[in-house]
């Protein structure tokens, strides 16, 4: 397993993975990873089995360099690769960047994802509100997660 950036050529393989983890809210097309990934302030990653996408996983840097916040975009993990510790892998990189810049991160995860609630609390990530009827066309409901800065944790 590797873990590398993503760039233009993955967009369509990360579509495909959006359409197999999200079906019912809305989807990223590959267009919009397309916009995502040219964004300077995004970083996104992937997690490889050679030329194998097996997950994805991007956070924004908002505000200011010396008081910084981030926000996590998303992350997908293949559903025939997870419980194998793929988002974790994602999310160190995120949390470890995050830390460098001393920056809050906040992230929306749907109420009924245990796993995926579950694995944030595992970074410190704490809730902080709930947004209903968020996710769209579903309508299934999110929190809102934060975690807070390496100086205020």
């Amino acid at each position: 397993m590797e873990i590398r950036q993503l760039d233009f050529e993955h967009a369509t393989r990360c579509a495909e993975l959006e359409q197999l983890l999200f079906p019912e809210d809305n989807p990223w097309p590959r267009d919009i990873f397309v916009v995502e990934f040219a964004q300077p302030n995004n970083l996104y990653l992937g997690v490889f089995d050679g030329d194998d996408l097996l997950a994805y996983g991007g956070i924004s840097q908002l505000g200011p360099r010396h008081d910084p916040e981030f926000e996590i975009h998303t992350i997908g993990v293949d559903p025939g690769q997870r419980r194998q510790g793929l988002g974790r892998l994602l999310m160190q990189q995120f949390m470890a960047l995050a830390d460098s810049l001393d920056g809050e991160v906040f992230l929306e995860v749907r109420t009924d994802n245990e796993a995926a609630i579950a694995m944030y609390e595992a970074f410190d990530f704490h809730r902080i509100g709930e947004r209903k009827n968020y996710y769209q066309p579903s309508g299934a409901d999110a929190y809102t997660m934060k975690r807070a800065a390496r100086s205020e944790r």
